[in-house]
């Protein structure tokens, strides 16, 4: 089968490998679609902190199962499934109270262990999730970046009635807002700085704010009065933004943080103490994030279409992140399409 492995930063290559034996407990699926994500530009650009090369990426992805292994009952050859890509140790504190999504010894497929870009992929069975019939190839490689937006909000809690604030307009940002209005949020205000990626959001129902145009401040005085935002989702990874969102919290309220942070962050501790703010990380999902998420999407709450905005053939997989790189806040969701 071809495999897409890139060598080193910014080189891919393809390379004619085996497809691996199916053992008991496993099952064989063949890749359908695969989406790139910010992590893999990371890898691309030789920026990932966590990476080594030669390294397979790919961890957003549709597939139809193939085969099954000995002892399998739970898929049937031509389901279409999606993967979580996460490689844990099982014997760890949070593996073992069912916070494996922190595991101590967490391995990411893609990045610290062999991701699916290639034509067939075999992988624990307990790892896959059945998607609904029906279900598009492209939309069921959009689960995984939803499951992670199911996990942000699950982090505050309650979310229905309440004001928030979403800070970035990428993919994530956009189901995170997305994700809290279809939980019941009582307005959810997203802010972006690129036009584009603004009506995109537009596109999806979302009220937007250009915080070139009006303070991040100003804005939440608006939208929300003297109540506040109770919640501000940081979902770009900027130390500036996460102070911002400090700066502006209502006393008492929550910070979520979902956009990797790549440099130490200097925090108003002392501001943080005197307004009783609750500053929370989000990292990747469990398999209940991956049943909500498929639970949104069979409701008709979620828009993944407006989202995806190009396809790029397997034939060109590093064609997908130099046009990444050349449309920039344009890109939002680019498409793997394995079967060209």
């Amino acid at each position: 089968m071809k495999q897409a492995i890139m060598l080193e930063p910014g080189r891919i290559e393809y390379r004619d490998v085996p497809v691996p034996e199916v053992g008991p407990g496993q099952i064989e699926v063949k890749i359908r679609k695969i989406g790139v994500c910010g992590s893999d530009i990371h890898v691309w650009h030789g920026k990932h902190p966590y990476t080594s090369y030669p390294v397979v990426q790919g961890h957003e992805v549709s597939a139809v199962v193939t085969k099954l292994g000995e002892g399998v009952t739970e898929f049937k050859v031509g389901d279409l499934v999606t993967i979580q890509p996460q490689v844990v140790c099982g014997k760890c504190y949070p593996c073992t109270h069912g916070l494996y999504n922190d595991c101590e010894e967490l391995k990411v497929m893609g990045f610290q262990t062999t991701g699916m870009a290639s034509e067939y992929f075999v992988v624990d069975a307990v790892k896959a999730i059945k998607l609904p019939d029906g279900m598009s190839d492209e939309h069921g490689a959009m689960i995984e970046p939803l499951a992670v937006a199911c996990h942000a909000v699950r982090r505050f809690g309650d979310i229905a009635g309440k004001n928030v604030v979403v800070i970035g307009g990428g993919p994530i940002g956009n189901l995170v807002a997305q994700t809290a209005k279809a939980k019941g949020a009582a307005k959810v205000i997203i802010t972006e700085i690129s036009d584009y990626r603004l009506k995109v959001a537009e596109k999806c129902g979302l009220i937007t704010v250009n915080p070139t145009q009006t303070t991040l401040r100003d804005a939440i005085r608006s939208a929300f009065g003297s109540d506040g935002a109770d919640v501000i989702f940081e979902c770009i990874g900027s130390p500036k933004t996460l102070e911002e969102a400090v700066e502006v919290a209502r006393k008492g309220s929550d910070i979520i943080v979902v956009g990797v942070v790549p440099d130490l962050c200097p925090i108003n501790m002392g501001f943080v103490q005197d307004h009783e703010l609750r500053l929370i990380g989000s990292a990747m999902y469990r398999v209940e994030d991956y049943r909500e998420a498929i639970e949104l999407v069979g409701k008709g709450l979620i828009e993944f279409d407006a989202l995806i905005t190009h396809r790029v053939p397997f034939s060109d997989y590093a064609g997908a992140y130099r046009l990444i790189e050349e449309q920039k806040d344009k890109a939002m969701k680019v498409m793997i399409d394995m079967e060209k």
